[in-house]
Parts: C-alpha cells; structure tokens; sequence
C-alpha cells in the first residue's frame, strides 16, 4: 500500500514539475480577477449592512411614530365630536359676522347715495348763484364749494365804504340777486360771516374789529329781511373779526382781499337725515 501512496506522490511531482510556464501565468491572471471580484464584493456587502442598519433604524422610527398614533386615534375620536359642534358655532359665527357686513355696507352705499344728493344740490345751488352773478368781477365775488358747503364771499369794497358799516346802493343790488336764489331754496338756511382786516378800527361808537364785523354782518341780515324778504329764521349773522384771514396782513392788497363779507349756505340737518332715510327706501339699493 505504502508503495503505491509513494509512486501515485512520484507521479503528481513529475505531473506538476511538468506544469508549462504559460499556464501558471494564466491561472495566476484568473486568481487576480477572483481576488478583484472579491474585493468588489466585499465593498457592496458592506454597504449593504449599512443600508439595512439604516433601514432597521428607520422602520424602528415609523414603529414608534405608529404606535404614537395608535395612542391618540381615540383621543382624536373622542373629539371629533366637539370638533363638530365648534365647526358649527364657527359657521354661525361666520354667518353672523356676514350679515353685519352687509349691513355696514348697505348703511355706507346709503350714505353715499345721500351725499350725492347733496351734491347735486350744491351743484344746482352754485350754478344758480354763478347765473345771477356772473357779470361781477371774479375779484369782489367768489362762489365755491369746499367740504360739501357752498360759499359766496363778497368783497369788502363792493359793500361798504372804508370803516363803515352802511351797505352801499350798489350792494343791495348784489344782495337782491343773491336773496333771489336763496329765497327759492327754502330748504337751506345760511350764515352771513363779517370779516375785517387787522388795522385797529379807531372812529365812531364801535370798540374794535369785533364790533365792525358784527355790525357789518347784521347790516347785511337786515338788508335780505327788510328789503329781499328773505326768512330771518334761515339766517345767522356772525362776526369773525380779523383771526381767520385769507392771506397775511403785510400789504395793503393783501388786508382788501381779507376784508370780506361771507354768506355760507348750509342744508339743514334734518334734510340731510331725510336724504338718508329716502335713499334707504331706494329699490335700486335695497337690492
């Protein structure tokens, strides 16, 4: 037995001394490549373990947000009741809450709608006094509209004469035409407004600028009653002195144009309200 272990030994050293040189350089180039591959193969397990320890920590995370939700779904159950009735006090409140809107904007459209009115009133009013009056120079006779009130200012030159407060005859021809609108506009009344310059008044019974400018408006108040008939309840006569000026009084072409005589036409308030009310009657608002 032991001769035939020797020769079979014998045989396999001659076989592999007999091994040619080209064949061992083309195995060993085959172990390379096993050896590559390996290497390659290491590398993508191991990223792989990386991936599953990733993955484990990550399903480990969506177990525990899983079992956090478990928990509060009762919770979320047993409030869903509640939820619906604050839903429903909140459409309430939604509702309510509209319907305010809409009342403010119907009361806002209302008021708008008077203002208009207004408006056109003041409109017809100044287009009446600019008729009656526009043949006088732009310079003695003002007509504007300013905050919704009509004003007419009237020089100081075209009234009375330097410190008097007699109206002159041409003066009640001015005042005719004006009383004339205002007579056919009983729906107003109106101020009569006395404005003086500030050169300290000095002669006659009268003590000051307060006095003068007094005096001038109740001389133009008696001339619209007495000789125009115009209704004394409309009118209002007030003295303003020389504090509320148009311009400086530093030259003498600036204290004429302050000393003035200003009729402001007013809508009595009543008839302002009965314009709200009529538009609130409008259909083409209430709509």
């Amino acid at each position: 037995m032991k001769k035939i272990l020797l020769a079979s030994l014998g045989m396999m050293i001659l076989l592999s001394s007999c091994v040619s040189q080209k064949k061992y350089a083309e195995l060993e180039t085959k172990q390379k490549e096993t050896q590559d591959l390996l290497n390659s193969a290491t590398v993508k397990l191991n990223t792989c373990l990386e991936d599953k320890a990733t993955a484990t920590s990550r399903l480990k995370t969506l177990e525990d947000q899983n079992a956090f939700l478990k928990a509060n779904n009762q919770d979320l159950i047993n409030n869903m009741g509640n939820l619906t009735t604050l839903t429903t006090k909140g459409a309430e409140n939604l509702e309510k809450s509209l319907e305010s809107l809409q009342e403010k904007d119907l009361t806002i459209r209302k008021l708008q709608d008077a203002i208009t009115r207004r408006d056109s009133v003041n409109l017809s009013l100044v287009q009446s006094l600019k008729g009656v009056l526009g043949n006088l120079d732009d310079t003695d006779i003002q007509i504007s509209v300013e905050k919704g009130v009509v004003f007419v200012s009237i020089s100081d030159k075209l009234l009375f004469s330097s410190g008097s407060y007699n109206v002159t005859a041409a003066a009640k021809e001015v005042l005719g035409k004006v009383a004339k609108v205002v007579n056919n506009k009983p729906d107003f009344e109106f101020m009569v407004e006395g404005h003086t310059d500030n050169v300290p008044y000095s002669s006659g019974v009268l003590l000051d600028n307060w006095d003068l400018s007094a005096k001038r408006a109740t001389s133009i108040v008696r001339i619209l009653q007495n000789d125009f008939k115009v209704d004394p309840a409309r009118m209002t006569a007030a003295a303003r002195s020389y504090y509320v000026p148009l311009l400086d009084n530093d030259t003498a072409g600036n204290r004429a144009k302050n000393r003035r005589t200003r009729i402001v036409v007013l809508p009595k308030l009543d008839q302002f309200y009965s314009m709200i009310e009529e538009g609130m009657k409008d259909p083409a608002i209430n709509k």
